[in-house]
């Protein structure tokens, strides 16, 4: 029986830089040639990076994407025997597509064509690709593989046509983001689709951040009863050689999932470490309230990018409390970032003064608070033209979702980071981040930040719930109405009070035109506000 060795290129590439992800590829084959291997799989679209968008219609990428893969092609000429799949797109008869090549010795020995082309959730390929689809099975040392991409697999059409083909081992590239539970429905399906079909799996998945979509990683080998052989870490790139004794894949150690939290809390650290440094940001801005979502966007950004790349800026107002200022710096100082406050009473007082005459006779109300707000985003951002950096904003999902948000005020900024994450998981990831040693030892959140009641601090004696329904309740509906689309009456059957779903969903609705004009944010779950929400703004329907 033949022993042949595939190795797992479980790479972090970035959309657009095709000169840049060829010489990633490139690098991998250097490393899979060393460690004696016949077959390295890449990650689908890794040589142009995914999701391209719109730039997939723009004829010069096809253009630039075959020069840069006949060159790939020829620099792979002195790894004799070594067949590297890349996937990329491609032009051919006025038709687009999705499509994996086997690049062997110089040539490309067969190409896939993407059969399934995903329209739902963040994907969109039915605006730029046609469907393939055709078999596509090349043979290694006896041993007979079969392509599919990603969604090829999530049916059982492609599968079974590889496998009526000749297939016994299936190659399979993806781009499959992340949100929570999704390893375990990954590994659910293929199993499904894949196994049921008596076909042994490789399964390439994409790791790294890109705009709002994370990347995992996980990537995994399944034997023909769809036993786990390998599995590969989240949230790391990786290479990974398995040994196959024919169609047979040998177990290895297997990484262990990360607990649901720390998938989280490692997605947010991911995908703010990569939209700083694929777009070329020096570093972060924080607005730091002493309150608990700064305190976890803090923190993430720390992690992320180290203490020298973050700045905290306190911005006190009349209505902020002393244990604010002192957990604030406290919590700057545990963490080694540069610290600075500045006081907004002389500027909240000018615009008082200078709308006084506008204003008369009528009572201070939310028009006040905002105004707070958005002095400290004022200030952030002239930081940010000042110096460079991006200001990452701090609204949590919950928020978001209510519109418990000021525009241009704690709305300003570049990148949301925590706009996925309900209130809820908020304090569960603040937790875990305290009680880990992943990335230092002890605390780095002051526990009164986790205990004390959240308030904006926009008036006097102020709590979230005096806006708002406790939070538990407030993200038990917004999970049932927005991530799962639960009908209004179900929702009710389930025992919240009405008064509360009515207000939740009314908030929901009312508040798209904030929504729409938010920085992207970070996607944990299966419907975040952005690519997977697309209500419109002028809308009368009501449920």
């Amino acid at each position: 029986m033949s022993q042949i060795k595939i190795s797992i290129a479980q790479i972090n590439c970035t959309v657009g830089d095709l000169t840049g992800n060829a010489e990633l590829i490139f690098q991998q084959a250097v490393a899979a040639a060393a460690a004696g291997a016949d077959v390295l799989i890449t990650p689908e679209l890794s040589l142009v990076g995914y999701p391209p968008e719109d730039l997939l219609l723009r004829p010069a990428l096809y253009v630039k994407c075959a020069a840069v893969l006949d060159d790939l092609c020829a620099r792979l000429v002195p790894f004799a025997g070594l067949h590297v799949v890349v996937g990329h797109p491609v032009e051919e008869d006025g038709r687009r597509y999705n499509a994996a090549s086997v690049l062997c010795e110089g040539r490309v020995l067969c190409r896939y064509r993407k059969l399934a082309l995903p329209n739902y959730d963040v994907f969109d390929e039915q605006r730029y690709f046609s469907p393939g689809g055709a078999p596509c099975v090349f043979t290694v040392h006896g041993v007979v593989f079969g392509l599919n991409i990603c969604e090829d697999t999530w049916s059982q059409s492609a599968p079974d046509a590889a496998r009526a083909a000749g297939a016994q081992v299936l190659l399979v590239p993806n781009a499959s983001p992340f949100h929570q539970s999704k390893q375990d429905q990954r590994l659910a399906v293929m199993r499904a689709n894949v196994s049921r079909a008596g076909l042994a799996l490789v399964y390439c998945n994409l790791v790294g951040g890109q705009d709002e979509l994370v990347f995992d990683g996980g990537s995994f080998v399944l034997a023909a009863d769809g036993s786990l052989r390998a599995q590969l870490p989240q949230f790391e790139a990786q290479q990974q050689s398995i040994v196959f004794d024919g169609a047979e894949p040998r177990a290895v150690p297997v990484t262990a999932l990360c607990d649901d939290v720390e998938q989280v809390y490692r997605a947010l650290v991911l995908g703010v470490r990569d939209y700083l440094g694929k777009n070329g940001f020096p570093g972060a801005i924080i607005g730091l309230s002493g309150g608990v979502d700064s305190a976890l966007t803090l923190a993430v950004a720390v992690d992320a990018l180290g203490a020298a790349q973050v700045r905290a800026v306190m911005m006190p107002s009349p209505y902020t409390a002393e244990i604010s200022w002192v957990d604030a710096r406290d919590m700057a100082r545990r963490l080694g970032v540069q610290y600075d406050e500045i006081d907004i009473k002389p500027m909240f007082d000018g615009f008082r003064g200078a709308l006084a005459p506008l204003f008369a006779g009528r009572p201070e109300d939310t028009t006040e608070e905002n105004i707070q707000a958005r002095v400290r985003g004022t200030l952030l951002m002239a930081l940010s033209n000042k110096t460079g950096r991006i200001v990452l904003t701090t609204g949590n999902k919950s928020e978001f979702t209510t519109g418990y948000c000021t525009l241009y005020g704690d709305m300003a900024g570049g990148f949301a980071v925590i706009k996925d994450v309900s209130k809820t998981l908020v304090y569960r990831l603040c937790a875990w981040r305290n009680a880990t040693t992943a990335y230092d030892a002890g605390q780095v959140i002051p526990e009164r930040i986790l205990t004390r009641p959240p308030s904006a601090e926009l008036r006097p004696d102020q709590t979230d719930q005096d806006s708002l329904p406790p939070y538990d309740v407030l993200d038990a509906i917004m999970r049932a109405y927005v991530e799962e689309d639960e009908p209004l009456e179900d929702i009710l059957a389930a025992g919240f009070a009405e008064a509360d779903v009515r207000r939740v969903v009314r908030l929901l609705q009312v508040n798209e035109y904030k929504r729409r004009q938010s920085p992207p944010g970070i996607r944990v779950t299966h419907r975040a506000f952005g690519r997977d929400w697309r209500y419109p703004v002028t809308n009368r329907f009501r449920e």
